[in-house]
């Protein structure tokens, strides 16, 4: 399977990817792509010797053409499935008509809490005891598509959101390449009646 990857920032999750299913088990990043020329995650990608592109808003006329130029750009490289590591733009219903339930994201919060941007702060403002990481298909809404995997960790005495980040940070980095493990071995599947539900088999 030939994985695309987009990254906003340091792309620690992209490295994680890199360092357990890059190569591995017939899966292959094929091509990184960013908002932000300055994004870490470009460096990590070409030291790798994963295609790198730049794809900023202001190069196009709006959201909906920048995307479908990075859509353009992702299928020239025979990406079969696009990972969103720490991507921080929506993506317009054009870009996901072409990955039709083919677009993940991982998200630092137990959805449908807390979806959207500071997930973390929004958790602590909330005041609960217990964090966990989201690996999703994406949808046209904010952070509401499918739930593919889950996976939680009690802080009852949480108080600083960059602290709980860290703590959760790991989760990522194994959940992630976990749900790209399992839908190569196409080990998840959409609930026929009920699509927003995906079934995982182990």
């Amino acid at each position: 399977m030939r994985v695309a990857v987009l990254a906003s920032g340091t792309g620690t999750n992209l490295q994680a990817l890199l360092d357990e299913v890059h190569g591995r088990e017939g899966i292959t990043v094929v091509a990184v792509a960013s908002n932000r020329p300055d994004a870490f995650a470009l460096q990590r990608a070409a030291a790798a010797g994963v295609a790198t592109a730049v794809f900023g808003v202001a190069d196009y006329p709006g959201r909906e053409e920048r995307d479908l130029a990075i859509a353009d750009w992702l299928q020239e490289h025979g990406a079969e499935l696009v990972v969103l590591a720490g991507y921080m733009q929506l993506l317009s219903d054009a870009f996901l008509a072409r990955f039709p339930n083919r677009v993940i994201n991982v998200h630092p919060a137990l959805l449908p809490a807390f979806p959207g941007i500071h997930a973390v702060q929004q958790a602590l403002d909330y005041g609960v005891k217990v964090f966990g990481v989201t690996v999703h298909f994406v949808d046209g809404g904010v952070d509401t598509g499918p739930v593919i995997l889950q996976r939680a960790i009690e802080l009852p005495d949480a108080r600083d959101a960059e602290q709980v980040s860290e703590l959760l940070r790991p989760i990522e980095h194994a959940l992630l390449p976990e749900a790209i493990r399992l839908i190569a071995r196409g080990a998840v599947s959409f609930d026929p009646g009920n699509p927003h539900r995906v079934s995982v088999e182990g």
